[in-house]
């Protein structure tokens, strides 16, 4: 990416286990890894329980505070009561961009019919981007690589570059 040497991403997993230290954040640390060949450099991770306010509360710290480029959540995105982080990130964001979660899921249901019941979604709050990616480890890997390689370009794009 030009101008860019390098591009900041927050990493937030949304777990009640994860957040109590009763399993360990396999899916949080795999992003870290997985942005490393665009360029990408983990300036913040955190892991909240599935709590509305908690999940809230990082996105507007990423985005306001820290202006990351991009955010990245695992987790939180399934149909149990607890799984808040699309509306949680509908919240803050002010734009969607509707078109990379509809990528991730096509690709996934190459793999699996589960791919469409993945809640996640995308958008824009000031110069940061979110996504939510699934929780788990094998998802994240799959909905991750269907997009990686448009994200510099959405950087570029973000910034005032060309389509």
């Amino acid at each position: 990416m030009e101008g860019l040497k390098e591009i900041k991403f927050a990493v937030l997993t949304s777990s009640d286990r994860c957040s109590r230290g009763e399993a360990e954040d396999v899916s949080g640390k795999l992003i870290s890894e997985l942005v490393l060949p665009i360029g990408g450099r983990t300036a913040a991770y955190d892991v909240v329980p599935d709590e509305f306010p908690a999940i809230e509360a990082k996105l507007l710290r990423y985005c306001d505070e820290l202006k990351v480029d991009i955010v990245l959540t695992t987790g939180g995105t399934g149909f149990s009561g607890r799984d808040v982080t699309p509306e949680a990130t509908a919240r803050v964001l002010e734009r969607v961009i509707p078109g990379l979660p509809e990528l991730m899921r096509a690709e996934g249901l190459k793999k699996t019919k589960k791919a469409c019941l993945s809640r996640g979604i995308a958008g824009i709050r000031k110069n940061t981007i979110i996504i939510n990616l699934p929780g788990s480890p094998k998802a994240v890997r799959e909905n991750l690589e269907a997009i990686l390689d448009l994200l510099p370009h959405s950087l570029e794009m973000l910034r005032g570059g060309g389509h």
